[in-house]
């Protein structure tokens, strides 16, 4: 990456990165900030090691993008556990995975938790004789995706190794390739003792946090890395930088000062196309959706006669409408049947969390509340806020119009996809209702266009 000049026209990486990373704490479970605090206990560890200002950089991207392969195998832990993934997730970052003991109750705890007893039974056996090979398995589908986004976001070999080998444990015991002692990425030691620094002191004390790592030292952690903790622990500031507020603008400014890079806006294209990468991995059921509804958005918008900048910005609108599903639970997003009243409100959810985590970024705060609005209804009946024709923008309706075709033509657990023609049908007899009219008739032409479609 090359630091450079701060125009006008561009933003902070930092800014940009630290604010769609609370995407990645709602896909994990973990209260809002969690990858901002993990990487702010880091970087107290980093300065303590007194690493240089390169080394600082790289391990605060690192830390920052720890979680960034997580929605690839929430999926996988759904089929497996039948239960709420992210409180899966959520309640493993508790578990010491070298005690048998602690593994035995989290599955028991989790195992098909709503089923009947003979299903939850078979689900326990299935995880107990698996345990290993599965395990193994999520966890390198998870940490070789980050590794590959961090890679896809413009960030250096460093960064992407170390979140490669996050789940390495000291004395080899961890995974996915049982690296052990300093063959470990240091970042990824590192990275590894925040999250559970940080888990631990949102579930418990600061004793507790200094008891568990005293427990891990020499199995999880390198003892050396445990003892510079012990140094840092007296420093009241240093838990007082743990604040909801103003903990975006602390964490920003731990990143050294000589590395500081701003993006242009080639790069901020490419950041929301693999976030949106991000968010549609979660379920076979949204493979590729957000760049569909961006490119079809683009087609409706460019028949509507959009200057090229204004497309451009809508574009990254539609590829990030639907970044707030990373909060909703596979259970419900792979779900096969009809969605009850209770599933149905989560999923309402989505839209509220997309504008929480895009009005962060100051350069997307216009476009969160266009993208968050994209289920809202012409006729007023639409979510979450139900606004009323003259209250939503021409750009919400090409995203809309745009969404809604993709829903129809794409497969769901619940239907297969539904052919263009009778697609186009349907959303007539919605015209005016939901679909702006405009819209649906610059759809149309844009349709002949796109041959990948039947």
């Amino acid at each position: 990456m090359q630091s450079n000049a701060h125009p006008e026209s561009t933003a902070s990486l930092a800014e940009i990165v630290g604010a769609i990373s609370f995407a990645l704490d709602l896909t994990e479970g973990q209260p809002a900030g969690h990858s901002l605090r993990c990487t702010w206990i880091a970087m107290h560890i980093g300065q303590a090691l007194q690493l240089d200002d390169a080394a600082l950089t790289d391990l605060y991207y690192s830390v920052l993008l720890k979680d960034a392969g997580c929605s690839s195998n929430a999926a996988r832990l759904w089929e497996l556990y039948g239960d709420d993934e992210r409180l899966v997730k959520k309640d493993f970052k508790l578990v010491d995975n070298q005690s048998l003991l602690q593994l035995a109750r989290f599955v028991f705890r989790h195992a098909g938790k709503h089923e009947d007893l003979l299903d939850r039974m078979r689900r326990v056996i299935h995880l107990g004789s698996k345990g290993e090979e599965l395990a193994t398995e999520l966890v390198q589908t998870r940490c070789e995706r980050g590794s590959n986004i961090a890679l896809e976001l413009g960030f250096n070999t460093r960064v992407a190794e170390s979140i490669k080998s996050l789940d390495e444990h000291w004395n080899g015991k961890g995974r996915p390739e049982g690296l052990k002692g300093n063959q470990i990425p240091l970042f990824s030691q590192i990275a590894l003792i925040a999250q559970v620094i940080d888990v631990f002191y949102k579930t418990g004390t600061r004793h507790d946090v200094m008891k568990e790592l005293q427990r891990r030292s020499g199995t999880w952690f390198n003892p050396d890395l445990v003892r510079n903790f012990h140094a840092i622990n007296p420093i009241e500031a240093f838990w007082e930088g743990f604040r909801d507020e103003g903990l975006e603008a602390r964490v920003s400014a731990l990143e050294p000062i000589s590395c500081r890079t701003f993006i242009d806006e080639d790069r901020l294209d490419r950041i929301a196309e693999v976030f949106a990468s991000i968010v549609d991995i979660k379920s076979p059921y949204t493979h590729d959706h957000s760049r569909r509804v961006s490119l079809y958005a683009d087609g409706i918008a460019q028949k509507m006669g959009l200057e090229a900048e204004h497309r451009r910005w809508l574009r990254r609108g539609a590829l990030l409408h639907d970044v707030g599903k990373l909060g909703v639970s596979n259970h419900i997003l792979d779900k096969p049947g009809k969605l009850d009243d209770l599933e149905w409100e989560e999923v309402r959810t989505h839209a509220a969390l997309t504008k929480n985590v895009l009005e962060r970024i100051f350069h997307f705060q216009e476009m969160a509340a266009i993208a968050a609005a994209h289920h809202e209804r012409l006729d007023g009946k639409g979510y979450p806020l139900g606004l009323q024709a003259p209250d939503i923008s021409m750009e919400t309706r090409i995203i809309t119009t745009a969404d809604i075709f993709d829903a129809i033509t794409a497969k769901r657990p619940y239907r297969d996809a539904v052919p263009v023609a009778r697609t186009l049908a349907i959303m007539e007899q919605e015209t005016g209702k939901a679909i702006d009219p405009d819209c649906l008739e610059a759809l149309k032409t844009c349709v002949p266009s796109w041959n990948f479609l039947e």
